[in-house]
This record gives C-alpha cells, sequence and structure tokens, in this order.
C-alpha cells in the first residue's frame, strides 16, 4: 500500500494515546499555512490580526471616554457632555464596522481551513480502500463519518475563536494593565503597625484576582474534558444505530423486530443521557465560579478604588476608567475561565479527529503486524492474463481460507468461482478489488484494464438514474440510445423515462431490479474484467438467463469471474474454480476444472433458437424474452 499522503506512519510515541492523538491533530491543522491553501490562509490571517488590532484601539478610546464623560457629568459641564455622545456615536460606528470585518475575516477563515482539513482527511480516507479496511479493523475510530464531519467543525471553528480571545487577551492586558498603573497610581496601606507603599496597587490586585478565579476553574473543570470526550462519543453511537434502523427498515419490519430495535435504543440513549448527566454535573460546579466572578468582578474595582475617591486623589472620571479597564483585565486574564466549557468540547472534538488520523496513518502498520509482515500484493501483470500467483488469503487472526492459489485467466475467458459456506469465496473478490490484504501472493491484472466489481447487492449512487448507470465512469458521456438499448435489454423498460428523476434509487427499486441495473451498468461501459459475487442471486431462472447471455453474446471480450452457487451457472462459464477443503479442516485449495463444451453448446443453443424462429416467427428475438419489470 502507498504512504500516507496527510501525515507519515512513523513511530508512535510514547505519549499517552490521547495526547498523541491531539498532537497529530494540530500538525496537521497547522500545514494550512503551508502548503497549496497558504495564500488564502496568510490572507485571512492578516484581516483577522488587522481587525483585532483595530477593535482593541476602539476599546481603549472607549475607555478615555469614560474618564471624560464621568468628569463631565462630575463637573456638571453641558457642553461637554455633549462632545462625549457625539463622542461614543463615532467611536459606536467604528467599532461595528470593524466587528462586521473580523466576522467576515474569522467565518472566512473558518470554513477555509475546515475545508482544507476535511478535505485531505476525506482523500486520506478513501484512498487504498481503508474507508473499508477500517470498518474491519475497527477501533476507538469508530464512526469516521461523524468524527470528519460534526468533530471537525467543531475542532475547527472554536480554534479561530480561541486564537483571536488568546490575542486579544494578551493585547489587552498589556494595554489595560498600563493604564491601571497610572491612572491607579500607588497607595500607601500600614499593616501591624508597618507603612507600606504600593505602586501600581490595583495592578496587582487584578492578577491576584484572577489567578484566584482561573485556578478555581481549573481545579473545578478540568474532569469536564473526559466527560465531553464521553458525550460526544455517545451521540455518534446514538446516531449511528438510528442510521442502521432506517437502512436496514424493511428487514427489521418484515421479521417484526420493532421492539428488539426499540429496546437496544432504549439502552443507548439511557447510556447518553448518563454521559450528558456527569457533563451537567461537571458544568453546575464551573457555574460557581462563573457566577461568582459574574457578579464580584464589577464591584471589586470600585471598592479598591473608593479609599483613593474619598481622599480626593481620584476624580469620578478617574474612578470610572479604572473600573472599566479592571473589567477588561479581568475578562483577559479570566479568558480561560469563560472559555473553559468551550476549551473541554474543542478538545474533546479535536482528540476524537486525531485519533481517527493516527488510525488512518496506522492502518498500513496494523495490517502489516497481523499479516507477519506478508501482505497480498496487487500488481500489473506482465500481459494480457490475469494472473493469481501462490495466493494465500488469511483471516485477520492468521488462520489461513484459501492456500497457494496458482490460477491463470485468458482475455475472454468466463470463470465461475464455486465453493462451500466459509470457503473464501467472497474474500477472494475482496483480495481482487484490493479490499482484503490479508495473507500473501499476488494478483496481476493487465495494465490499462478497466474492471467492474458487480456485487450481491449493487451500488446505486445519490443522484439520477443516468448518472448510476454510468457510475463510477461519471465523466463520460453516454449517448442516449445506448442507455434506452441496455434498459431495454436488461428488461427496465420502464425507467427509460425517469433516467434524469433524481431519486433514492437504492430505496425505490427491488433488489431484482437493482442487480439488472448492474447489468445495464456494465453493457454501457464494456470493462475488461468484470467480476460477479452472486450477482444475480435476486433473479428469477428467466431473467438470470437473459443477463447472463449477455456474457457470451454481447461481452464476449471481457473476463468474467463470477461467486455463485445457483444451478444453471455452469453453462455461461468456460471454467469452474472450485474452493475445496480437506475433510472440512484447514485452508481451502483451488481446484480447477475446464468446460470445454460450454461456448461451443451456447453457439449451438443460439443456432438452434435462429432456425426456429426462422420457421415459425422470423421477426421473434431467439434469446430469452426480458424479464418482467419487479414491482
Amino acid at each position: 500500500m502507498s504512504q500516507a499522503p496527510v501525515e507519515p506512519a512513523d513511530k508512535v510515541s510514547d505519549l499517552a494515546p490521547t495526547r498523541e492523538a491531539l498532537r497529530r491533530f494540530v500538525r496537521l491543522a497547522l500545514r494550512f499555512w503551508r502548503e497549496d491553501a497558504a495564500r488564502t490562509a496568510w490572507l485571512l490571517t492578516a484581516g483577522v490580526l488587522g481587525a483585532a488590532i483595530a477593535q482593541l484601539l476602539t476599546q481603549i478610546g472607549i475607555n478615555r471616554w469614560n474618564r471624560f464623560f464621568f468628569d463631565a457629568l462630575d463637573a456638571r459641564n453641558g457642553h461637554n457632555i455633549a462632545i462625549g455622545v457625539g463622542l461614543i456615536a463615532g467611536l459606536a460606528l467604528i467599532s461595528t464596522i470593524i466587528a462586521v470585518c473580523l466576522v467576515h475575516f474569522r467565518m472566512r477563515l473558518q470554513v477555509r481551513w475546515r475545508q482544507w482539513l476535511t478535505g485531505r482527511l476525506v482523500k486520506y480516507w478513501l484512498t487504498e480502500r481503508r474507508f473499508y479496511q477500517l470498518t474491519i479493523v475497527g477501533g476507538d475510530d469508530a464512526n469516521p463519518e461523524y468524527r470528519i464531519a460534526d468533530d471537525m467543525r467543531i475542532a475547527i471553528e472554536p480554534l479561530v475563536d480561541f486564537a483571536i480571545g488568546l490575542l486579544t487577551a494578551f493585547m489587552s492586558a498589556v494595554a489595560f494593565m498600563g493604564i491601571l498603573w497610572v491612572v491607579g497610581g500607588a497607595i500607601d496601606v500600614e499593616i501591624a503597625g508597618t507603612a507600606l507603599h504600593i505602586p501600581g496597587y490595583i495592578v496587582w490586585a487584578a492578577i491576584l484576582y484572577a489567578a484566584i478565579t482561573s485556578g478555581a476553574m481549573v481545579f473545578i473543570g478540568r474532569p469536564l474534558i473526559k466527560r465531553v470526550d464521553d458525550k460526544n462519543a455517545g451521540e455518534a453511537q446514538f446516531r449511528y444505530e438510528m442510521t442502521r434502523v432506517r437502512e436496514s427498515a424493511e428487514t427489521i419490519a418484515l421479521i417484526g423486530g420493532d421492539d428488539d430495535e426499540r429496546a437496544r435504543l432504549d439502552t443507548t440513549f439511557t447510556d447518553l443521557v448518563g454521559k450528558w448527566i456527569h457533563v451537567i454535573t461537571q458544568q453546575a460546579r464551573m457555574t460557581w465560579v462563573l457566577n461568582g466572578n459574574m457578579v464580584l468582578a464589577p464591584v471589586v474595582p470600585l471598592l479598591l478604588g473608593a479609599p483613593k475617591y474619598l481622599a480626593g486623589n481620584l476624580t469620578l472620571g478617574e474612578l470610572m476608567q479604572i473600573a472599566a479597564a479592571f473589567l477588561a483585565v479581568q475578562t483577559a486574564l479570566n479568558w480561560l475561565v469563560d472559555n473553559a466549557i468551550r476549551l473541554a468540547e474543542w478538545h474533546a472534538s479535536a482528540q476524537r479527529v486525531g485519533v481517527l488520523q493516527l488510525a488512518l496513518a496506522n492502518l498500513d502498520d496494523n495490517i502489516s503486524t497481523e499479516s507477519q509482515g506478508q501482505t497480498i500484493i496487487l500488481g500489473d501483470s506482465p500481459d494480457a492474463n490475469l494472473r493469481i500467483e501462490n495466493l494465500s488469503i488469511a483471516h485477520r487472526n492468521g488462520k489461513v481460507l484459501i492456500a497457494d492459489a496458482e490460477v491463470v485467466i485468458e482475455p475472454g475467458e468466463k470463470v465461475l468461482v464455486k465453493g462451500e459456506s466459509g470457503s473464501g469465496k467472497s474474500t477472494l473478490i475482496r483480495a481482487m478489488a484490493g479490499l482484503w490484504p490479508w495473507g500473501y501472493g499476488r494478483i496481476l491484472r493487465p495494465v490499462g484494464a478497466s474492471i467492474a466489481f458487480m456485487p450481491q447487492k449493487p451500488y446505486i449512487p445519490l443522484g439520477s438514474l443516468r448518472h448510476a448507470l454510468g457510475y463510477p465512469a461519471t465523466d463520460v458521456v453516454h449517448d442516449d440510445a445506448a442507455i434506452r438499448e441496455a434498459l431495454g435489454k436488461t428488461g427496465l423498460t420502464h425507467l427509460i423515462e425517469r433516467l434524469d428523476a433524481e431519486e433514492q434509487w437504492s430505496r425505490i427499486l427491488s433488489g431484482g431490479e437493482q442487480q439488472r441495473l448492474a447489468f445495464a451498468r456494465i453493457l454501457i461501459n464494456r470493462p475488461d474484467i468484470i467480476i460477479m459475487d452472486e450477482a444475480t442471486s435476486a433473479l428469477d431462472e428467466l431473467s438470470q438467463a437473459r443477463v447472463m447471455g449477455f456474457l457470451n453474446d454481447e461481452l464476449v471480450e471481457s473476463t468474467v469471474i463470477s461467486v455463485g452457487h445457483r444451478p444453471g451457472l455452469e453453462d455461461y462459464h468456460t471454467r469452474e474454480i472450485s474452493l475445496v477443503r480437506q475433510l472440512g479442516q484447514g485452508p481451502a485449495e483451488a481446484r480447477q476444472k475446464r468446460y470445454p463444451l460450454a461456448r461451443k453448446l451456447w453457439g449451438k443453443l443460439r443456432g438452434r433458437g435462429t432456425q426456429d424462429a426462422g420457421r415459425q416467427d422470423p421477426g421473434r428475438d431467439p434469446r430469452p424474452p426480458a424479464a418482467p419489470p419487479e414491482q
């Protein structure tokens, strides 16, 4: 498998798994400023920085206005009061303009950053079939779609807010501490008969007050990160189970599994409620600090400045300026207090994204370890043949399913793979598709050959039928006449008029219709190699004869490998590979049997049908009629 494009699968450090996951997330996220999107990232960052500085200057202006306006009130100076009203109106307008600019830069940075990071992670997730292998490996990285969608959003959007908040907090702390130092001045106090002169006493009081509140918040709120992480995992699990019920609604309804599913969902949601209760309890504890700080913070600077105001050393305007500056310093120094809950949410989500990233980065190593350093190699064939060389396929636990298979399949051959249940037929198909790496040996495919895989349940993507028929080569435009002909041949004439209708076709079409749609797809795309896994299991015998006849009629040049057990399939193949176990024990051996008369017999049957048709009805199609549409 190829090297991971997002994070090299280097050796995991000795850090705790949660710290390692968070470190990997941060490393990947910061590459936004160094790689292909760096220009956009730096322009938006510069915009955010400029708007934040302008906003701070406006706040300093408003703080200075407090002193001017309250001094005017104290002096009962109507002229200055009127000037103050005009000044605050201008400051309000400037502040609003800056705030609007900051919103634009901030949110655009959030969206572009998330877009870049999501694109990288989705691409890595879908590369080398990792999205499939991850479902087999399992582990703590469950529900990757939830981590990429919701957790990624929660991990990115607040991070921009935090960066702006920290920058603003630092600049505000420096600026307003300077104001407190100059305006508040020093104070002389006597403690136990000793006279003390304390310069900038309000600054030291602000720092001490912030240290007490922040320390209390850290102490009380530390367990919140784990609580939030558990809650997010519970939400993801509940959503997954509801999605599973929706996707299997018909089957559950038919077998009467409503009560069992309801009980399972109730159990899952009860567990989720318990996790929410833990979060609520923790947040309630933190509210003691939050609410107390909200009440006391505006009062403390007034109490600290009152002695100097009463002594006539401070004007009313200076006292109000000190109070506003003290609140600004508290907002800056208590940034952790005010954002503790959001920080916990961010930490939990970033950690979950990091766990997924770590799992993807180490997936290849895990597969190699489980396979004892050996994996099935997909390569290019030296000729036009499909070659299976010394192939052994195993379970993840090392138990071998198929041992030492050697097969050469020539172009145009139609090969039927048979075997008892559990012998590894479907796993062989997965290995040929590159989905199953466990085992060893080589599967060599012709260079440049187009390959179509037809599973038992065909995949029908979202969108129109026209899009589904061209899938996955959606960039190729097919002629309408060819599409209509393919639908007619597969008994789907009733769908021709709905080619461009966008519906959830996987739910509208029956199982048989979906399998016939898959055959219509290969008639349109005409792949070089067709690999089928019980691709006719939902069809009646007449429909199966109809569509399988295409393999020896219209797809003569296509190589076909078909897994199936229904009777009559031998008539459409030239060779059989049987996966046989010895006495029901050990791995299966691939035994081959040719059908030397299969093609000849098929030709004779077609010729006989043509002769009979000539005697009875010259206009009659010698092939079996199209199966009627399934309802």
